[in-house]
């Protein structure tokens, strides 16, 4: 018998687990198989925390800090030396990742970004991408918050990717005692402009859910469901990331309950179901200790992976080895491959900028993942 087609009462009651799992996992396996094969893959990188500086006071965030308490900028010596270290680990990506306008909050930050030439901070990172894909072999994905079309157009040529949490599709996360209030920038509104400018510039763009901040089951289907329309929209979402909440000792909710493995595994699982077996869903294999049971979800990537820098957004979490990955994906009957961060089937013309497409088709093999770690020194 066919299982259903996907519904967002049928998916209520998979998560609140008043249905059983099992016919909902094997659903995701065959979507995942239909679509992906027995192939996972990851991307191998380094984090470049651009600005820990931030306009946003999420009640659940590490990375953003006031100034004169971490809150800073890397210059550009910094960034290239951290890309380059990533060069001589055979990484392909540079992750830029950083807090949201933050000049609109500290007068640090205007300092800072005036004294190298630029009004915003959105015009740094464009220096400093363009900077890293021009001085290393990597290739920079941007995640700098929300972008406007100006923004990812002048990022383009140096960004083969980039990136956007949705997070969650519910306004009512941003009011008064929810872990978004006082952050203009986790409008759902705004997030979804973002999401669809990429659909208009024809950037690949990666995205996703954030589980376990304070959101009703509800919420994450009507989010799940929000991105599939998106996803069908814009032909732009080349990701969907299902990343669980992991609580901070130094935040507001270091005593919020973290989701189960259980409940976060059916919501992976419904991920599979509601976007179809064509999407590539990751989950941060750091963020669980026994990740392998998400291939019984239907994803099919594990994300970034670095053999050099932390995860900056969850420092506490570390990735692990490469050697572990291979292992765990290879026993459970899969292929690792390395990609770079934009997945090969949206190297085409269409979506890569043409000054950058010479070096994206120099660095990946006849199936479009990433050609294997050569450099001298590199480890796996």
């Amino acid at each position: 018998m066919s299982f259903p087609l996907p519904d967002p009462d049928l998916a209520l009651e998979y998560l609140l687990g008043t249905r059983e799992p099992a016919p909902l996992l094997s659903e995701a396996r065959r979507l995942r198989n239909e679509g992906k094969g027995r192939t996972i893959t990851y991307s191998r990188k380094v984090f470049i925390p651009l600005t820990t500086l931030c306009r946003d006071t999420c009640t659940y965030c590490t990375f953003a800090k006031p100034p004169g308490a971490g809150g800073e900028y890397l210059t550009p010596d910094d960034v290239l030396a951290i890309a380059k270290a990533g060069e001589a680990h055979a990484c392909t990506e540079a992750l830029f990742t950083l807090g949201d306008a933050p000049e609109d909050r500290w007068p640090q930050a205007k300092e800072f970004i005036a004294d190298y030439g630029h009004e915003t901070t959105m015009e740094y990172v464009v220096a400093m991408t363009e900077m890293v894909n021009a001085a290393t072999s990597l290739f920079p994905h941007a995640n700098p918050g929300l972008m406007s079309d100006q923004a990812q157009t002048a990022l383009r040529p140096s960004n083969p990717s980039m990136g956007l949490m949705l997070e969650n599709i519910s306004p009512r996360l941003m009011e008064p005692g929810m872990p978004h209030h006082g952050c203009p920038d986790k409008d759902p509104v705004l997030r979804v402009e973002t999401i669809e400018a990429a659909g208009r510039q024809k950037v690949p763009f990666t995205t996703g859910v954030l589980v376990g901040i304070g959101e009703r089951p509800e919420e994450i289907v009507a989010s799940l469901f929000a991105l599939r329309d998106l996803v069908n929209a814009t032909g732009a979402i080349q990701e969907v990331i299902v990343q669980n909440f992991r609580a901070k000792a130094d935040t507001r909710m270091r005593r919020d309950p973290e989701p189960t493995v259980q409940y976060f595994t059916r919501i992976v699982a419904a991920a599979r179901w509601i976007l179809g077996p064509a999407i590539n869903l990751q989950v941060p294999p750091n963020l669980t200790e026994d990740f392998a049971g998400y291939l019984d979800a239907g994803i099919n990537d594990w994300g970034g992976v670095s053999p050099l820098t932390i995860d900056w957004v969850n420092p506490e979490a570390p990735w692990p080895h490469l050697e572990r990955l291979t292992a765990v994906t290879e026993a459970a009957g899969f292929r690792l491959m390395p990609r770079l961060p934009v997945y090969p089937e949206y190297i085409t013309d269409e979506w890569i900028d043409p000054t950058l497409m010479p070096k994206v088709q120099s660095a990946i093999d006849d199936e479009g993942y990433a050609l294997a770690p050569q450099l001298q020194g590199a480890s796996r």
